[in-house]
């Protein structure tokens, strides 16, 4: 008979490695952290495009509790930031715990016993507890454009770069603007002997204040007492401090458009262009991104944005709606993730036969982001309305995985069967983010990426030290507490 452990973790990213830390710190050492892929990494070993890079400083993208004084620039490059995590893995004890080439199927609750039963490609598994850090960013969204799979060129999501494909020289098309695009347009536009950039919606783009640190100052990060703790904290506050116009007086952003849309003229003198470049919509109710060489590269003389509609895609090129076709030899996808499918490939089923993908049709309905009534002992990491649209996720993940760790340590303290959030804590909750998203540039600036497809925000309303203050201790009034009837059978 397998063993029954403690807790599963199911990722190995920056929520994954987080809550193995934080379940190893609470005393607890039966567990395993399921990865389908072959190393840690999660979202920085799936993205490995040209260009990719964090767009939040290096010393806020980390670990509170694992500084890293040696990044070599402001902001982290995916193959420095996936080092760090191998990096914590390793240090933190975390490798005898991993487990690659698993990828989950089917979770299920057993009311009688208070276990999930996981099922992965590769075997079974048995927990008191299920810990969900896979992460939105992996599962790539493709377009839903005529014609998609006929395309007889080279064709690959921005995700799944193909690092074989050979685009120096060619004709290449790019579909979508987003945050992966901006960056990896520069650098095949170096390439490419024609470049298209199919822009649906223009995002608005800032200067990043980017730089290479020097050995002295990582020397001094390292050495000079609280020296890395000022540099950390400076840039969480500095980023804090656009929740207000974000999320409480989203007039407060009609001055830093009118100084972001002045660079967009200096960098970009031909009023055509700069037209199909300047945002119609609120700063902010989209992905803000942040770029220097995206505008310079767009005027390069092999560079071409085209903001006509797409009608389909041809075997050897794109068709937009005025009935032109741009001939090319590939084309890549940037067009994101699949953000609120994000769990939909988990059979994840709870009390009484109720599936979350049933339960989520309407409603991304939770408990700060973390827990679901009717699925007991199951804890998310980087759930819905945990998102950050100011500032960094690892500052929210800390305050998730704390906060599954204890709920783990609190089941084996008490010899509780189960922890399951009451409904009607569970609806308060979501009121009072519903009654705070009403002012907020998410809801009232445009439709965006942040939205499911009835228009429900899941990001987080309000400032992120308010978030770390609710979940700070696990509140067991919120949950329905069940404990064992057979105490022999408390698994210790």
């Amino acid at each position: 008979m397998a063993e029954t452990l403690s807790a599963i973790v199911v990722g190995a990213g920056f929520s994954g490695i987080c809550a193995g830390i934080q379940l190893r710190k609470a005393g607890i050492h039966d567990f395993v952290i399921l990865e389908k892929a072959d190393r840690v990494g999660g979202t920085w070993r799936e993205n490995t495009y040209p260009g990719a890079a964090c767009d939040v400083p290096s010393h806020l993208y980390s670990y509170s509790f694992e500084p890293n004084p040696q990044w070599s620039r402001a902001y982290g490059k995916q193959a420095e930031i996936l080092a760090y995590l191998e990096h914590c893995a390793t240090k933190y004890g975390l490798r005898q715990h991993l487990q690659f080439g698993h990828s989950v199927q089917d979770a299920r609750f057993d009311e009688a016993t208070g276990l999930w039963h996981l099922t992965t490609s590769k075997a079974a598994f048995t927990a008191r507890a299920l810990l969900l850090g896979n992460g939105a960013l992996h599962v790539p969204s493709l377009p839903d454009i005529p014609g998609l799979d006929s395309f007889e060129g080279t064709k690959f999501h921005s995700a799944r770069w193909d690092h074989d494909a050979e685009l120096a020289g060619k004709r290449i098309a790019v579909i979508g603007t987003g945050a992966s695009a901006i960056q990896f347009v520069p650098q095949i536009a170096k390439q490419a002997s024609q470049l298209y950039v199919f822009q649906r919606t223009p995002p608005w783009i800032v200067p990043k204040v980017d730089r290479v640190i020097s050995a002295r100052e990582q020397w001094a990060l390292e050495h000079v007492p609280a020296a890395h703790w000022l540099r950390r904290t400076a840039l969480y506050w500095q980023a804090e401090s656009r929740v207000l116009g974000f999320a409480y007086a989203p007039k407060l952003l009609a001055l830093a458009e009118k100084l972001v849309l002045r660079e967009l003229a200096r960098q970009v003198p031909d009023p055509v262009l700069r037209a199909k470049l300047t945002p119609d919509y609120r700063l902010g109710c989209k992905r803000v991104l942040i770029s220097n060489d995206y505008y310079p590269a767009l005027q390069r003389e092999n560079v071409e944005l085209v903001t006509d509609r797409i009608e389909r895609i041809t075997p050897h090129g794109v068709r937009t709606v005025d009935g032109s076709e741009r001939e090319v030899d590939a084309l890549i996808l940037g067009t994101g993730f699949q953000v609120t499918q994000y769990l939909s490939k988990v059979h994840i089923v709870g009390k009484h036969g109720m599936t979350l993908d049933h339960e989520w049709r309407s409603s991304l309905r939770n408990y700060l982001g973390i827990s679901i009534s009717g699925f007991p002992n199951l804890f998310l990491l980087m759930g819905p309305n945990t998102g950050l649209g100011h500032n960094s996720m690892i500052f929210m993940i800390e305050a998730q995985a704390r906060y599954a760790a204890s709920a783990v340590a609190t089941l084996r303290d008490r010899k509780l069967a189960s922890l399951d959030v009451r409904r009607d804590a569970e609806d308060a909750f979501r009121s009072d983010l519903a009654r705070k998203m009403e002012k907020t540039v998410w809801t009232t600036g445009c439709a965006s990426w942040y939205q499911t497809p009835d228009g429900e925000v899941f990001l987080w309303p309000a400032a992120s030290v308010d978030y770390w203050w609710r979940t700070r201790k696990l509140d067991l009034a919120a949950y329905e507490q069940r404990a064992y009837v057979d105490q022999a059978a408390v698994l210790h």
